[in-house]
């Protein structure tokens, strides 16, 4: 059965590869650091369930001297940016196509598997979303290869195994970023159990009335956007305020739709990262995959386009919880 695991071997094979690909380039600033970085995450990826508590602790830790000591770029050519330029000239609009069959195939997916008896078999249900999308990615790079026929930039014979290489060029333009989302929602549960969620919400019920519905439903949001705002990423926050107010005030004690105020509250905890500086994921790692030429001006740039977003959905997000979850 397709379940989790599997999924975190195709992360694992990709990571290795950039860890390989990085300790290859020999014109790679601390390349020997990349190296060793990426080959650490891909061990995560692969065998964290066998490392035990201490030996993942220890694996985090050296994640972030590595991190700290920074892991330079890749100096080995992939398509060049005129190639890329000139390839979105040529297919224009159509380049989208390959990114919309990844959320048409996590949602078709993840209704076959969970409503079909052959697809329970196949898959965990438990996990049939994750793995409905990361089949959805597999199937895009497929359809890319197909379709667009990447070659090399100084030849017109097919570049192989160019999904990789494509992939390590950008993580490398991210950079220790590209694990931010996961460091953060660890930090969410590492917060959960140690009892924040709990204080937060002793605070809550001294300091708010939660003794009717609608304040109720505008402190879960609004705390879930600025928990998010805060710890930089809505994954981190969830277990936080969930715990605090979404399961024992609104689920609990109005009967509110545990599913409803769970989806909304974590839409709600993503109007929090358009905003923040701590997500690095939402608003740093656009001015580096863009190149922009002042990182500063275009982070701050990035949150200020953001934000008249992100304020009215939050608004719309609560009302939708109100109206939704307690139908």
């Amino acid at each position: 059965m397709i379940g989790l695991p599997h999924i975190y071997v195709v992360g694992g094979v990709f990571f290795a590869a950039t860890a390989w690909f990085s300790w290859r380039d020999a014109g790679r600033p601390r390349r020997r650091t990349a190296a060793a970085f990426w080959a650490l995450l891909a061990l995560s990826f692969l065998a964290g369930d066998r490392l035990g508590d201490l030996g993942n602790g220890v694996l985090v830790l050296g994640l972030v001297v590595l991190g700290t000591l920074g892991l330079g770029h890749g100096t080995q050519p992939t398509s060049t940016p005129g190639e890329r330029r000139a390839g979105a000239v040529r297919h224009g609009d159509r380049l989208f196509l390959i990114a919309l069959i990844i959320p048409v195939t996590a949602f078709s997916g993840t209704l076959l598997i969970k409503n079909t008896h052959w697809g329970g078999r196949l898959v965990d249900p438990a996990q049939a979303t994750l793995v409905s999308l990361v089949a959805g990615a597999l199937l895009a790079i497929a359809v890319a290869h197909l379709w667009l026929r990447p070659k090399f930039a100084q030849g017109e014979r097919p570049q192989r195994l160019v999904a990789l290489r494509e992939g390590r060029r950008l993580v490398d333009q991210v950079g220790w970023a590209a694990i931010l989302p996961q460091m953060l929602a660890s930090l969410g549960a590492v917060f959960l159990a140690s009892g924040v969620g709990t204080e937060v919400g002793r605070l809550f019920s001294e300091h708010l009335a939660l003794d009717s519905r609608w304040p109720a439903v505008a402190a879960y949001g609004l705390g879930m956007a600025l928990f998010t705002v805060l710890m930089g990423n809505a994954f981190a926050a969830f277990p936080v305020m969930t715990a605090a107010v979404g399961l024992p005030v609104l689920v609990q004690r109005f009967g509110g739709d545990p599913a409803v105020v769970c989806a909304i509250g974590m839409l709600s905890g993503f109007c929090g990262t358009l905003m923040t500086p701590m997500a690095a994921n939402f608003n740093v790692v656009p001015a580096n995959l863009l190149e922009l030429p002042d990182r500063n001006a275009a982070f701050n740039a990035v949150i200020r386009t953001q934000a008249p977003t992100a304020v009215p959905l939050l608004a719309v997000n609560v009302l939708l919880m109100a109206w939704l979850a307690f139908r």
